[in-house]
């Protein structure tokens, strides 16, 4: 079976403090975008569980979450784990803040579902998902979602109008333990209007969508990389994004366009900044 894991977007991100297991409780506005890997699923005779991908970097062992989702899926059965190779083909980036290792897990599970007749719901494969990662449940679905909790508590909310989605991987990764260790001791300039978005989501009014996005991270990033997450940014904007934020632990940014004109010339100015630059539309 072949599946796409499409990436992921925060319109927004806040983070309203420490849970006394350790981890935070956050609250955010999510979005699936087009651009996605895609998973090819096939039985293997020799009983054991392998991760092929086009990144020699990625991990080919339970390690990888692909795999970590198909493991937690036959504990979740009471069943024993089989032969089976996954091949991810990556073309969303990695350690970029766009969910692109939960996706992959999410699409195991659906796969695992239909390949098996077993007729889960997507509540009932997103808690299986909890096990594997946080974002993992809302991948299971997609879409646009009010995520709460860690992650794990999610309210669909109306879809963003269509539109065009510019995104940009700067050249370096963050390390999301080491952001959520800090954002405890930031002072943070201000916190995302995530009601006003779901209002203007209900209107269905993308500007005013575009207009409200903002994440808390971007106030925990160390100097040098929130600059040149801001030239990113500001680089849309000036190419006519109707607005621009980061999405995740970063760091990548991205803005919201109306025109795919405007899109493609913004793309174009960022292929020659530098980092991996994407054009794609919401879903």
């Amino acid at each position: 079976m072949e599946v796409r894991a499409h990436a992921k977007l925060n319109l927004t991100l806040d983070v309203l403090g420490r849970r006394p297991d350790g981890y935070h409780d956050l609250r955010m506005v999510m979005q699936s975008v087009a651009l996605a890997d895609v998973l090819t699923l096939e039985e293997s005779g020799d009983g054991e569980l392998r991760v092929r991908t086009n990144l020699h970097f990625l991990p080919n062992n339970e390690k990888n979450l692909a795999a970590q989702a198909a493991l937690r899926w036959w504990e979740a059965r009471g069943q024993v784990p089989r032969g089976l190779e996954i091949t991810i083909e990556k073309s969303v980036p990695v350690c970029a803040g766009m969910a692109g290792g939960s996706s992959d897990a999410a699409a195991v599970l659906r796969a695992l579902n239909e390949l098996e007749g077993a007729g889960l719901s997507p509540a009932q494969l997103a808690r299986i998902g909890e096990r594997v990662g946080s974002d993992v449940p809302y991948c299971v679905t997609g879409g646009t979602a009010l995520a709460e909790g860690r992650g794990e508590v999610l309210t669909p909310l109306p879809p963003l109008p269509p539109c065009w989605v510019v995104l940009c991987k700067p050249e370096f990764s963050i390390s999301t333990p080491a952001l959520f260790a800090k954002i405890d001791s930031v002072k943070l300039r201000c916190r995302p209007d995530t009601q006003g978005v779901i209002a203007a989501l209900e209107a269905q009014d993308l500007v005013g969508v575009a207009r409200r996005m903002y994440n808390v991270f971007e106030d925990a990033l160390p100097e040098r990389q929130r600059s040149r997450v801001n030239d990113i940014k500001n680089v849309l904007i000036q190419c006519g994004a109707l607005g621009a934020s980061m999405s995740g632990t970063g760091p990548t940014a991205f803005g919201l366009f109306d025109s795919e004109a405007l899109a493609r010339e913004a793309q174009e100015r960022l292929t020659g900044v530098g980092g991996e630059v994407f054009l794609t539309r919401t879903v």
